[in-house]
């Protein structure tokens, strides 16, 4: 503020001069107000208006204290605290309030204030709602939800200069206090301290230091002046005005409290200078904010060790997955591969366990904030949601991770469909070049299986979640049923929101519990849906897949791993599937009335769908099979492949699917056995066969 300001000129001395020797008590609140335009701030090497104030309150010592407040003598304004390191610490963090907040009954804060002019003259009591405190406009409903008691509260607004000038030409001062009553409905006034963030103690900022125990409160405040800017005259307009831009009331639950006791509320105030030149044109930006808080250190203890916990057992889960692999792959040893994995594995695992954290953590705060009577919890601010944000973010990346992994394993299975169609018999064929013809076998058309190749592919998109209905209708419950209203900052669980009521600011935490919560329930009921109805009654595609192989005489071969995958057998048992439409309704009908074999791999058995495990003999002579078909580093096709390229995958197809029939062939003759053997239909098989190829089998029935 300009140090030629015509108020301090004219007032400063005379006022100092009538506190002092008369303890006039309208000009010493008028040096109070004039140390509380100058924000308070005291240097020991000026006589300005805070150190005459000084001066007079220190030769007021032997003056009793104003109810037994020792920082407020008699005939004095009551403007500061005290100096003592750690003082304000102490006032903010020692004495409760001797009464009770709850969300349902006691739910507004029961803000007064003291106002006095510019010259001392006390104006009246008057409570602060209305907009006393702020300077934005707007309907009195919404300006009076910053006092209801849990009800995070943030305005902002921009306001022009001359709007300030009209509206305030001389600055009013305040006291605030907080009225309560106790049991016998007695009332009482709580002072209210200030934290004047542009206070200057010695030429140091003390109240913008982060340790509380530096901080100097002070009590009354102003929220514009138009009148220590006015150089010269007091009729002219001002070169600078000073406008309190930040507003913040800060109120602390007390630890462990079931009954919503909270400590001292704590008003932190910080003014801007503003130099006039058009008051027209210029405007000045304007924030008032109310905020709760308390100790979040023992939530986030339980966090870290349910992260302990759960981390502990995502390791083990990692392990036995990687053990699980390494069985599937048919290598014993310990490499960095297996390290890659098990990472990979954790990773998902871990993301998990983030992600079971994180909803119970936003499932904890919603219900037991909103469920409330007695006050015992409130939010986390949104500095305290940080770490809640950062496990979100782990858990999406690792889950992003594991995403990519999953895409990779199933871009890489090796997948084969056996045809177990036999040509009918021999035709004549023309020989080209010799000019006659000679006997040749039927060809087995390859529609059949390109069907089947195809089914499978559309399978691929089958879901117990429809992706579209699940977005559609977390919208719809989000934003239509209105239950993105319990995300907000208050106490209300309320899912409609008149538009005339004060809309708080989102929790980042409710969102993601409200979200999370409907996304996985809408889940949860189309698997259930799906597996107890749909499929049931309606239709089971995979099963209609099984059903399809049978009738095309196809089976499907899947290698997932290198010595793992599953086989679903679709060998038909009336021979063949290559016919007409009258043979195809005979079949089915000979397999309704039971007069042919089941489609079972071992005889007299409907097992269609097994895992496998073969051993590392085999794979190799797998691989050297399906080495042709890769040899130009993709399965060739036909419109690019060379006649001769082309006639080697043809060459390498009828191997291999020779090769795998033969394998499935002998495999059913050694199951037949056991079965005959154990005179029942084990659901788990484990045996080993010796042959021209060592194998290892293990069928276990999936459906």
């Amino acid at each position: 503020m300009s140090s030629n300001s015509e108020w301090f000129t004219k007032y400063l001395q005379a006022t100092a001069a009538a506190c002092w020797t008369h303890s006039n008590l309208t000009s010493c609140q008028a040096l109070g107000n004039m140390c509380v335009m100058n924000m308070n701030s005291y240097d020991s090497t000026t006589f300005d208006a805070c150190r005459l104030f000084h001066y007079v309150f220190e030769g007021a010592a032997g003056l009793t204290g104003v109810h037994s407040v020792p920082f407020w003598r008699q005939n004095l304004p009551w403007l500061f605290y005290g100096d003592q390191p750690g003082l304000a610490s102490q006032v903010l963090s020692t004495t409760p309030l001797p009464t009770n907040f709850s969300f349902k009954g006691q739910n507004q804060l029961k803000f007064v204030a003291a106002s006095y002019d510019i010259r001392g003259n006390f104006i009246r009591w008057q409570t602060v709602k209305g907009g006393v405190l702020q300077l934005c406009p707007d309907t009195e409903r919404r300006l009076d939800a910053a006092y209801s008691f849990g009800t995070t509260y943030q305005q902002n607004c921009e306001i022009s200069l001359s709007k300030l000038l009209a509206d305030f030409p001389s600055p009013v001062f305040y006291d605030i206090y907080l009225e309560y009553t106790d049991e016998v409905q007695h009332h009482y006034l709580w002072a209210i301290p200030v934290l004047n963030l542009n206070l200057q103690h010695n030429k140091l900022f003390v109240n913008q230091d982060s340790s509380s125990s530096k901080w100097l409160l002070t009590r009354r405040i102003f929220l514009v002046d138009a009148v220590s800017g006015r150089e010269n005259d007091l009729g002219n307009q001002p070169r600078v005005i000073r406008v309190a831009t930040q507003i913040s009331l800060s109120i602390r639950l007390v630890p462990n409290t079931k009954n919503g006791n909270i400590y001292t509320p704590l008003l932190t105030i910080a003014y801007s200078d503003i130099d006039i030149k058009n008051a027209y044109s210029q405007s000045v930006k304007i924030s008032f904010s109310v905020k709760y808080e308390m100790n979040q250190g023992d939530a986030f203890v339980q966090t870290d060790i349910a992260l302990g916990v759960l981390g502990g057992l995502a390791v083990l889960s990692s392990l036995l997955k990687t053990a699980g692999w390494k069985r599937r792959i048919g290598s014993p040893m310990i490499d960095l591969q297996t390290v890659m994995k098990f990472l990979l594995y954790y990773a998902g695992d871990l993301a998990n366990v983030f992600f079971i954290i994180t909803v119970g953590t936003g499932l904890y705060w919603l219900i037991f904030f909103k469920a409330q009577k007695s006050v015992s919890v409130l939010l986390p601010m949104p500095v305290q949601e940080e770490r809640f944000v950062t496990y979100v973010g782990c858990a999406f990346a690792m889950k992003a991770l594991q995403f990519l992994h999953k895409l990779i394993s199933q871009i890489t299975i090796d997948i084969f469909f056996i045809d177990w169609e036999r040509p009918k018999g021999k035709v004549l064929k023309a020989v080209e070049g010799e000019g006659g013809v000679r006997s040749a076998t039927v060809p087995v058309s390859i529609w059949r299986t390109y069907f089947v190749a195809n089914e499978w592919n559309e399978i691929q998109t089958v879901r117990k979640i429809n992706p579209l209905f699940q977005v559609l209708t977390t919208l719809f419950f989000l934003e239509v049923v209105g239950f993105k209203n319990l995300a907000l900052m208050d106490p209300s669980s309320s899912l409609s929101r008149s538009l005339s009521d004060y809309a708080a600011p989102y929790s980042r935490i409710l969102r993601y519990a409200v979200a999370t919560t409907i996304w996985l329930v809408i889940g949860i009921v189309q698997a259930v849906f799906f597996a107890a109805f749909y499929e049931r009654f309606i239709e089971d595609k995979i099963r209609q897949f099984v059903d399809l192989c049978s009738m095309s005489n196809v089976s499907v071969f899947l290698l997932s791993h290198r010595c793992f995958g599953y086989y679903i057998h679709g060998r038909s048992v009336h021979g063949h599937a290559d016919t007409n439409m009258e043979d195809m309704n005979m079949n089915l009908r000979r397999e309704a009335e039971n007069l042919c074999s089941q489609r079972g791999l071992v005889p007299n058995t409907d097992g269609q769908t097994f895992q496998i495990a073969v051993s590392s003999q085999m794979r190799q002579h797998y691989d050297r099979i399906h080495e042709t078909l890769t040899r130009r580093n993709g399965p060739a096709r036909l419109l690019s492949s060379s006649g001769s390229t082309l006639e080697q995958s043809i060459k390498a197809y009828h191997a291999m699917n020779k090769f795998l029939g033969s394998f499935i062939d002998h495999m059913k003759v050694i199951l037949s056995a056991v079965c005959c053997i154990m005179g029942t239909r084990p659901l788990s098989l484990s045996l080993i066969c010796c042959s021209s190829v060592s194998w290892t089998w293990l069928a276990r029935t999936l459906f």
